[in-house]
């Protein structure tokens, strides 16, 4: 499944109106661990259906990132109809995210 890059045009429509949870990572271009996560990101989006993956770059959409009250980057929010359900803070393994994902879908 593809990253979608999400920005405050286009969230409502792939966030609010998406009938899956969304994993959004909140991510700066300048940020070490931020870069480190992304191909962790990418290799979740391609092997898993269970979920929509999106980023929000914080520089470049700082009313998102506002909005989620994103005060730390890497941040990771699962978000089901617009309602952040788990939120993670900082770079975390790919196996804890995937854990994070199935617990919440599980419930």
């Amino acid at each position: 499944m593809e990253v979608l890059e999400l920005t405050t045009a286009n969230f409502e429509e792939n966030v609010f109106r998406n009938e899956k949870p969304i994993l959004v990572d909140f991510y700066a271009d300048w940020c070490g661990p931020c870069k480190s996560l992304a191909p962790v990101i990418d290799e979740i989006a391609a092997e898993t259906d269970m979920v929509q993956i999106g980023k929000v770059n914080v520089d470049q959409q700082p009313k998102l990132a506002e909005k989620y009250k994103i005060m730390t980057v890497p941040s990771l929010l699962v978000l089901s109809h617009g309602k952040v359900i788990s939120q993670s803070q900082g770079a975390r393994p790919k196996e804890e995210i995937l854990n994070m994902i199935e617990n919440l879908l599980k419930k």
